[in-house]
């Protein structure tokens, strides 16, 4: 499934009850970032199947809220016209997204290092990613909105993301 594409429209939404002045409430915010997170890991290994019930979780509550909300203080035309921009990116085809939005280049990373990026979350905190990065000995850069570009070895950067994918089934599991 095309988990970005859906949270692009649940983010837009976001931005258009912030225009409107309706105040959405911080848990959804963070369940929003928390999705976005997920979204990063699985981008990053696929393999981790215990990733996308949390994933989906955190989007529902998202999306419910948020069309509930709209139907509420902009009407049934308001919240129809969203869901069907949530039901257009949940029928888009994931390799179009990931070929349109495949980042070719990025600049402060050199040439022959392989990178990627990691949005830092309540789930995995920045303290967590630093020490890992010192672990697999990898460089990083703090950006913005919360994100680390992490770049250094080809395996290094594999095994700091398998470890990242470890702490999150760790996490599903208990949580």
């Amino acid at each position: 499934m095309n988990y970005d594409a859906i949270w692009r429209v649940l983010s837009d939404l976001i931005t258009e009850f912030n225009k409107k002045g309706v105040r959405v409430p911080p848990q959804i915010i963070n369940d929003l970032r928390s999705s976005k997170t997920m979204i990063q890991v699985l981008k990053a290994d696929p393999s981790c199947t215990e990733c996308i019930p949390r994933l989906q979780s955190y989007l529902e509550n998202v999306e419910s809220y948020l069309i509930l909300e709209a139907q509420e203080k902009f009407g049934a035309d308001f919240a129809e016209r969203w869901m069907r921009k949530i039901e257009t990116a949940r029928r888009l085809a994931l390799e179009e997204e990931l070929e349109a939005e495949a980042p070719r280049f990025v600049t402060d990373v050199p040439r022959d290092k392989f990178w990627v990026r990691i949005q830092i979350s309540e789930d995995i905190p920045k303290e967590m990613l630093e020490n890992l990065t010192k672990e697999f000995n990898l460089s990083y850069k703090l950006q913005e909105n919360n994100y680390l570009l992490v770049f250094g070895e080809k395996q290094n950067v594999k095994s700091f993301i398998r470890k990242i994918a470890q702490h999150m089934r760790r996490k599903n599991l208990k949580g």
